[in-house]
Protein backbone atom coordinates (compact mmCIF):
# COMPACT_ATOMS: atom_id res chain seq x y z
CA UNK A 1 0.00 0.00 0.00
CA UNK A 2 1.17 3.57 -1.02
CA UNK A 3 1.82 5.83 2.23
CA UNK A 4 2.53 8.74 0.87
CA UNK A 5 0.75 11.66 2.15
CA UNK A 6 -1.57 13.46 -0.01
CA UNK A 7 0.06 16.71 -0.95
CA UNK A 8 -1.89 19.80 -1.61
CA UNK A 9 -2.21 20.28 -5.45
CA UNK A 10 -0.48 22.81 -6.90
CA UNK A 11 -2.33 23.46 -10.04
CA UNK A 12 -1.45 26.74 -10.58
CA UNK A 13 1.70 29.30 -10.17
CA UNK A 14 1.36 31.13 -6.90
CA UNK A 15 1.02 34.50 -8.69
CA UNK A 16 -1.87 33.43 -10.63
CA UNK A 17 -3.49 31.87 -7.50
CA UNK A 18 -5.92 34.64 -6.12
CA UNK A 19 -9.04 33.67 -4.66
CA UNK A 20 -11.99 33.61 -7.12
CA UNK A 21 -13.92 36.77 -5.66
CA UNK A 22 -10.48 38.92 -5.79
CA UNK A 23 -9.82 37.86 -9.28
CA UNK A 24 -13.53 38.75 -9.80
CA UNK A 25 -13.37 42.26 -7.97
CA UNK A 26 -10.48 42.84 -10.37
CA UNK A 27 -12.11 41.94 -13.64
CA UNK A 28 -15.35 43.92 -12.27
CA UNK A 29 -13.25 47.19 -11.95
CA UNK A 30 -11.51 46.61 -15.35
CA UNK A 31 -14.16 45.79 -17.25
CA UNK A 32 -15.93 49.37 -15.86
CA UNK A 33 -13.34 51.24 -16.96
CA UNK A 34 -12.90 49.66 -20.70
CA UNK A 35 -16.52 49.80 -21.17
CA UNK A 36 -16.68 53.76 -20.14
CA UNK A 37 -13.18 54.25 -21.84
CA UNK A 38 -13.94 52.52 -25.35
CA UNK A 39 -17.81 52.16 -25.81
CA UNK A 40 -19.42 55.21 -24.18
CA UNK A 41 -19.52 58.67 -25.35
CA UNK A 42 -18.15 61.42 -23.68
CA UNK A 43 -22.08 62.66 -23.17
CA UNK A 44 -23.03 58.95 -21.94
CA UNK A 45 -19.88 58.68 -19.25
CA UNK A 46 -20.23 62.23 -17.76
CA UNK A 47 -23.81 61.18 -17.11
CA UNK A 48 -22.54 58.01 -15.38
CA UNK A 49 -20.06 59.80 -13.21
CA UNK A 50 -23.24 61.72 -12.07
CA UNK A 51 -25.19 59.45 -11.09
CA UNK A 52 -22.78 56.90 -9.54
CA UNK A 53 -19.80 59.00 -8.19
CA UNK A 54 -20.10 60.62 -4.49
CA UNK A 55 -20.24 64.52 -4.77
CA UNK A 56 -20.29 66.32 -0.94
CA UNK A 57 -21.91 69.06 -1.94
CA UNK A 58 -24.78 67.01 -2.88
CA UNK A 59 -25.13 65.61 0.47
CA UNK A 60 -24.76 68.86 2.09
CA UNK A 61 -27.40 70.74 0.01
CA UNK A 62 -29.74 67.84 0.65
CA UNK A 63 -29.61 68.34 4.80
CA UNK A 64 -28.64 71.52 5.08
CA UNK A 65 -30.57 73.57 1.75
CA UNK A 66 -29.35 77.10 2.96
CA UNK A 67 -25.36 76.01 2.31
CA UNK A 68 -25.71 76.34 -1.30
CA UNK A 69 -24.50 79.51 -1.49
CA UNK A 70 -21.55 77.94 0.44
CA UNK A 71 -20.61 75.41 -1.97
CA UNK A 72 -20.68 77.97 -5.23
CA UNK A 73 -18.43 80.04 -3.39
CA UNK A 74 -15.94 77.78 -2.28
CA UNK A 75 -16.21 75.86 -6.19
CA UNK A 76 -15.72 79.14 -7.49
CA UNK A 77 -12.29 80.17 -5.88
CA UNK A 78 -9.19 79.83 -7.04
CA UNK A 79 -7.83 79.78 -11.10
CA UNK A 80 -10.71 82.05 -12.87
CA UNK A 81 -11.31 79.77 -15.91
CA UNK A 82 -11.18 76.86 -13.73
CA UNK A 83 -13.57 78.35 -11.02
CA UNK A 84 -15.93 78.98 -13.67
CA UNK A 85 -16.23 75.99 -14.40
CA UNK A 86 -16.49 74.35 -11.05
CA UNK A 87 -19.04 77.02 -10.57
CA UNK A 88 -21.30 75.97 -13.04
CA UNK A 89 -20.94 72.37 -12.29
CA UNK A 90 -21.41 73.26 -8.51
CA UNK A 91 -24.91 74.92 -9.36
CA UNK A 92 -26.02 71.98 -11.64
CA UNK A 93 -25.49 69.50 -8.53
CA UNK A 94 -26.94 71.96 -5.98
CA UNK A 95 -29.71 72.96 -8.69
CA UNK A 96 -30.67 68.79 -8.70
CA UNK A 97 -32.00 68.76 -4.86
CA UNK A 98 -31.02 65.02 -4.64
CA UNK A 99 -29.45 62.72 -2.40
CA UNK A 100 -28.72 59.95 -4.45
CA UNK A 101 -27.72 57.53 -1.62
CA UNK A 102 -26.52 54.96 -3.60
CA UNK A 103 -23.74 56.59 -4.40
CA UNK A 104 -21.56 56.23 -0.81
CA UNK A 105 -21.17 52.71 -2.37
CA UNK A 106 -20.98 53.16 -6.25
CA UNK A 107 -18.35 55.86 -6.35
CA UNK A 108 -16.15 52.67 -5.60
CA UNK A 109 -16.54 51.30 -9.21
CA UNK A 110 -15.75 54.01 -10.99
CA UNK A 111 -12.32 55.74 -11.88
CA UNK A 112 -10.17 58.33 -13.13
CA UNK A 113 -7.89 56.39 -15.79
CA UNK A 114 -6.02 53.05 -16.51
CA UNK A 115 -3.30 54.02 -14.01
CA UNK A 116 -5.73 54.52 -11.45
CA UNK A 117 -7.80 51.65 -11.84
CA UNK A 118 -4.33 49.17 -12.23
CA UNK A 119 -2.53 50.97 -9.39
CA UNK A 120 -5.75 50.06 -7.58
CA UNK A 121 -6.09 46.47 -8.52
CA UNK A 122 -2.11 45.69 -7.60
CA UNK A 123 -3.00 46.51 -3.92
CA UNK A 124 -6.46 44.53 -3.99
CA UNK A 125 -5.12 41.84 -5.28
CA UNK A 126 -2.30 41.95 -2.04
CA UNK A 127 -4.29 42.51 0.17
CA UNK A 128 -7.44 41.34 -0.34
CA UNK A 129 -6.12 38.16 -1.12
CA UNK A 130 -5.13 37.41 2.12
CA UNK A 131 -8.64 38.58 3.61
CA UNK A 132 -10.45 36.51 1.38
CA UNK A 133 -8.59 33.42 1.87
CA UNK A 134 -8.99 33.48 5.81
CA UNK A 135 -12.56 34.85 6.03
CA UNK A 136 -14.38 33.71 2.73
CA UNK A 137 -16.30 35.87 0.30
CA UNK A 138 -19.19 37.08 1.71
CA UNK A 139 -16.67 38.42 4.83
CA UNK A 140 -14.00 39.85 2.35
CA UNK A 141 -17.06 41.80 0.69
CA UNK A 142 -18.53 42.98 3.76
CA UNK A 143 -15.31 44.29 5.11
CA UNK A 144 -14.46 46.53 1.45
CA UNK A 145 -18.22 47.74 1.20
CA UNK A 146 -18.01 49.07 4.88
CA UNK A 147 -14.66 50.10 3.94
CA UNK A 148 -16.24 52.54 1.00
CA UNK A 149 -19.16 53.32 2.51
CA UNK A 150 -17.25 54.54 6.24
CA UNK A 151 -14.72 56.08 3.56
CA UNK A 152 -17.34 58.11 1.98
CA UNK A 153 -18.96 59.81 5.19
CA UNK A 154 -15.81 60.90 6.42
CA UNK A 155 -15.11 62.80 3.04
CA UNK A 156 -18.21 64.02 3.03
CA UNK A 157 -17.92 65.53 6.87
CA UNK A 158 -14.63 66.77 6.23
CA UNK A 159 -14.95 68.71 2.75
CA UNK A 160 -18.65 69.02 2.95
CA UNK A 161 -18.65 71.73 0.41
CA UNK A 162 -16.84 69.70 -2.28
CA UNK A 163 -18.33 69.56 -5.46
CA UNK A 164 -15.97 67.52 -6.77
CA UNK A 165 -17.05 63.73 -7.76
CA UNK A 166 -14.88 61.12 -5.98
CA UNK A 167 -13.96 58.21 -7.86
CA UNK A 168 -11.79 55.12 -6.97
CA UNK A 169 -12.18 52.08 -4.84
CA UNK A 170 -9.16 52.82 -2.64
CA UNK A 171 -11.85 52.99 0.72
CA UNK A 172 -12.39 49.23 0.01
CA UNK A 173 -8.75 48.40 -0.16
CA UNK A 174 -7.89 50.44 2.84
CA UNK A 175 -10.15 48.44 4.75
CA UNK A 176 -8.94 45.06 3.68
CA UNK A 177 -5.17 46.48 4.05
CA UNK A 178 -6.65 47.22 7.84
CA UNK A 179 -7.78 43.84 8.24
CA UNK A 180 -4.82 41.85 7.01
CA UNK A 181 -2.85 44.39 9.25
CA UNK A 182 -4.71 42.24 11.75
CA UNK A 183 -3.38 38.98 11.01
CA UNK A 184 -0.27 39.26 8.35
CA UNK A 185 2.31 40.31 10.89
CA UNK A 186 1.78 37.78 13.20
CA UNK A 187 4.95 36.31 13.26
CA UNK A 188 4.99 32.04 12.25
CA UNK A 189 4.07 29.50 14.13
CA UNK A 190 6.21 27.22 15.07
CA UNK A 191 6.29 24.39 12.75
CA UNK A 192 8.70 21.88 15.02
CA UNK A 193 6.97 18.73 14.93
CA UNK A 194 4.69 19.44 11.98
CA UNK A 195 4.97 18.05 8.91
CA UNK A 196 5.33 20.52 5.75
CA UNK A 197 2.09 19.34 3.63
CA UNK A 198 -0.29 19.99 7.13
CA UNK A 199 -2.82 23.04 7.27
CA UNK A 200 -0.66 25.38 9.52
CA UNK A 201 -3.17 26.38 12.99
CA UNK A 202 -5.57 29.34 12.75
CA UNK A 203 -4.09 31.70 14.77
CA UNK A 204 -6.58 35.26 15.93
CA UNK A 205 -6.45 38.13 14.89
CA UNK A 206 -3.96 40.44 17.24
CA UNK A 207 -5.55 42.43 19.59
CA UNK A 208 -4.26 46.66 19.82
CA UNK A 209 -1.78 45.86 22.40
CA UNK A 210 -0.63 42.97 20.43
CA UNK A 211 0.11 45.14 17.06
CA UNK A 212 1.53 47.79 19.18
CA UNK A 213 4.01 45.27 20.52
CA UNK A 214 4.69 44.09 16.81
CA UNK A 215 7.39 46.09 15.22
CA UNK A 216 6.51 45.14 11.44
CA UNK A 217 2.90 46.06 12.09
CA UNK A 218 3.62 49.45 13.67
CA UNK A 219 5.83 50.02 10.96
CA UNK A 220 3.61 49.48 8.18
CA UNK A 221 0.94 51.57 9.71
CA UNK A 222 3.32 54.49 10.48
CA UNK A 223 4.01 54.31 7.14
CA UNK A 224 0.78 53.65 5.34
CA UNK A 225 -0.18 57.27 7.34
CA UNK A 226 1.96 59.23 7.02
CA UNK A 227 2.15 58.50 2.82
CA UNK A 228 -1.51 59.03 2.53
CA UNK A 229 -1.40 62.34 5.08
CA UNK A 230 1.36 63.53 2.24
CA UNK A 231 -0.24 62.31 -0.75
CA UNK A 232 -3.72 64.27 0.09
CA UNK A 233 -1.07 67.68 -0.25
CA UNK A 234 -0.32 66.94 -3.96
CA UNK A 235 -1.43 66.27 -6.88
CA UNK A 236 -0.94 62.97 -9.01
CA UNK A 237 -2.01 62.14 -12.45
CA UNK A 238 -4.92 59.94 -11.60
CA UNK A 239 -7.76 61.26 -14.56
CA UNK A 240 -7.81 63.43 -16.85
CA UNK A 241 -6.11 66.34 -14.77
CA UNK A 242 -4.12 66.30 -11.54
CA UNK A 243 -5.89 65.42 -8.92
CA UNK A 244 -5.71 65.20 -4.69
CA UNK A 245 -5.89 61.92 -3.53
CA UNK A 246 -8.84 61.41 -1.21
CA UNK A 247 -7.03 60.62 2.22
CA UNK A 248 -9.78 61.04 3.94
CA UNK A 249 -11.60 58.62 2.64
CA UNK A 250 -9.10 55.94 2.70
CA UNK A 251 -8.42 56.66 6.82
CA UNK A 252 -12.32 56.19 7.03
CA UNK A 253 -11.93 53.10 4.90
CA UNK A 254 -9.03 52.24 7.04
CA UNK A 255 -10.37 52.67 10.63
CA UNK A 256 -13.88 50.72 9.20
CA UNK A 257 -11.72 47.58 8.39
CA UNK A 258 -9.38 47.68 11.21
CA UNK A 259 -12.28 47.60 13.72
CA UNK A 260 -14.50 45.40 11.94
CA UNK A 261 -12.60 42.37 11.01
CA UNK A 262 -12.09 40.97 14.66
CA UNK A 263 -16.13 40.83 13.98
CA UNK A 264 -16.03 38.97 11.12
CA UNK A 265 -13.00 37.00 11.36
CA UNK A 266 -13.80 33.07 11.00
CA UNK A 267 -13.39 31.50 14.46
CA UNK A 268 -10.90 27.84 14.61
CA UNK A 269 -13.09 24.84 14.08
CA UNK A 270 -12.12 22.39 16.96
CA UNK A 271 -10.03 19.71 15.89
CA UNK A 272 -10.35 16.28 17.10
Amino acid sequence: MDASPDFPRQSRAPVFNMPGVVTASIAVLIVIQAIREYLLSDVRDISIVLDLALVPARWTVWFDPSRVAEVIQAAGSGDAQLGAMREAFARYVTGQQSLEPWTLATYALLHGSWMHVLFNSVWLAAFGSPVARRCGAWRYGAIALAGIIAGGVLHILIDPLSATPLVGASAGISALMAAAARFVFQPPASAYGAQPWQVPVHRPAETIPELLRNRTAVSFLTIWLVTNLLFGLVSLPLGAESAAIAWDAHLGGFVAGFLLFPLLDRKSSPRA
